[in-house]
């Protein structure tokens, strides 16, 4: 995956009267790039991605797709990007095939070539075998995958998919979030979803929004990795005063006769003066276990005002953002 930008939103702000839903909003979207945006109800996502669709004007601010300001070269930035909001917007009376091939005429595709992108999305998305049945008459499940595929047919750089699973019994589930990926093979995708599981297997990137401002913005590699706490064990454990005397250990949590969590300074290294000090006094030392970050418990602080701005401010959870 490249690191080059193909969205970038600057300074986008979107008022309903005295209600300011989006916030001075800034952030980027590389190519090739799953980047999954969640928010409680009100945080301003649902305003954010109509924003990034063109479906709605911003109050200020500006954002540019492949390089196209979406506001003032409307047409040519739009024709970058597919959209499937929350409620795919299908026609029930039309079958796959007709659906589709009206998707097709509408992002321009040249008659010529509709057929050929027609079939080869209908094989992309699993929907071959159900060309002849009229959309009604297809199960919720089937219905998402219409609805990426029109998303998709004319081939956009961006991908925005509101809510794609919602409503998909457990298998379905499965099948939309596989093609999810694979769509971030060709496309960059901007994914929201309230099912944080979810966001952390499909995402590259986690993006959290509250109240109209980006609170959140980290890899799910490093927030796999990221971790402040080490839980040990012993078969001498020391006394609590003893761990929280080593430096970068700044609290001590016994939680069994011989396991701990410590709390760690970032950036010392604590982990290695702990061992050769076990090492040393014969604590025996016999487990050291990172304690990861979860994703439910960043979003679960962020909305409840705990640490979230500790989150957002602490370089090794932020993207720079530009």
């Amino acid at each position: 995956m490249t690191t080059t930008a193909l969205v970038r939103v600057v300074n986008l702000v979107r008022d309903y009267g005295t209600l300011r839903a989006v916030d001075d909003l800034s952030f980027t979207v590389n190519k090739g790039e799953v980047l999954g945006l969640l928010g409680p109800n009100g945080a301003g996502k649902s305003t954010t991605l109509r924003l990034l669709s063109g479906s709605l004007a911003p109050t200020a601010g500006t954002i540019w797709i492949n390089e196209f300001n979406l506001f003032t070269q409307p047409i040519l930035a739009k024709a970058q990007l597919g959209y499937l909001p929350d409620r795919p917007p299908l026609y029930g009376e039309l079958t796959v095939d007709e659906y589709l091939q009206f998707c097709a005429s509408v992002n321009r595709i040249p008659r010529s070539q509709r057929r050929k992108a027609v079939d080869f999305v209908k094989e992309r998305c699993g929907l071959t075998k159900v060309g002849k049945r009229l959309l009604s008459q297809l199960s919720k499940g089937y219905q998402q995958r219409v609805g990426i595929a029109q998303a998709v047919v004319h081939m956009p750089a961006l991908v925005i998919l509101d809510e794609p699973t919602v409503g998909l019994d457990p298998i379905q589930i499965k099948e939309i979030r596989t093609l999810i990926r694979e769509l971030g093979g060709e496309h960059s995708v901007i994914l929201s979803s309230h099912i944080l599981p979810e966001v952390q297997t499909i995402c590259d990137r986690v993006q959290i929004l509250n109240r109209g401002k980006l609170a959140f913005s980290d890899t799910v590699s490093q927030l796999q990795q990221a971790s402040d706490f080490l839980n040990v064990a012993f078969r001498n454990p020391p006394s609590r005063e003893a761990l929280e005397s080593i430096s970068g250990i700044t609290r001590a949590d016994y939680r069994r006769p011989n396991r701990v969590r410590l709390l760690i300074e970032p950036g010392t290294d604590a982990a290695e003066q702990l061992v050769q000090t076990a090492v040393n006094k014969d604590w025996r030392l016999y487990e050291l276990t990172p304690e990861s970050v979860s994703l439910e418990q960043v979003f679960f602080d962020i909305v409840s005002g705990d640490t979230g701005e500790a989150f957002a401010a602490r370089p090794e959870h932020g993207e720079g953002l530009s």
